[in-house]
């Protein structure tokens, strides 16, 4: 009895003419994926948020409908503060280079960068006021004064943080990006 939905040759079948949607140049993608200390900080801010809707139930079955509606909403900021830390990152595309905060988007085009090196420097650990030794990638602007470049990412952030392959890797990525889409200006 042949299987056709097991077996590995059924997709040759097949042939699309389709680009995958990751080749699609202009569209803003992450070059690499959310660490684990991003990851599990957004999980822990969606836990509290669920403890959070447990009570605004409660308190509007208990209490007055606005009271649960005050915690309702402050469970919906809750949400939000998670998926915004998921969001943050840097994000590439045909157009340029875009750095995503938490409270603020910046974007850059490939034209207007002069160049983007990784540097060995000190670094801030985790986004706190420490900082360590570590490797940046930065991106040097025409517009800007190279003394105050601030790095696009580093080992020590919350993406990177003990995974020094990944961070090759990203700054391989966007360094590739950067020299395929800055000469095309």
């Amino acid at each position: 009895m042949p299987l056709p939905f097991l077996t590995a040759d059924r997709a040759f079948d097949h042939a699309v003419d389709e680009p995958l949607p990751f080749e699609d140049r202009d569209r803003w993608r992450r070059p690499y994926r959310p660490g684990p200390w991003r990851v599990g900080a957004a999980a822990l801010l969606l836990l509290l948020a669920s403890y959070v809707l447990v009570a605004a139930v409660i308190i509007a079955a208990a209490e007055t409908p606005q009271a649960g509606a005050i915690f309702f909403g402050a469970a919906l900021l809750v949400i939000s503060c998670a998926l915004r830390l998921l969001r943050v990152g840097i994000w590439v595309s045909a157009r340029g280079v875009r750095q995503v905060g938490f409270f603020r988007t910046r974007t850059a085009s490939w034209e207007a960068s002069v160049s983007v090196r990784t540097v060995q420097q000190p670094v801030r650990w985790l986004g706190l006021p420490r900082s360590v030794q570590g490797q940046a990638l930065l991106l040097v602007r025409r517009d800007r004064v190279q003394e105050y470049v601030t790095p696009l990412m580093t080992t020590h952030n919350a993406d990177f943080l003990a995974r020094t392959e990944a961070f090759d890797r990203a700054a391989d990525t966007i360094e590739a990006w950067a020299a395929e889409y800055g000469r095309a200006a």
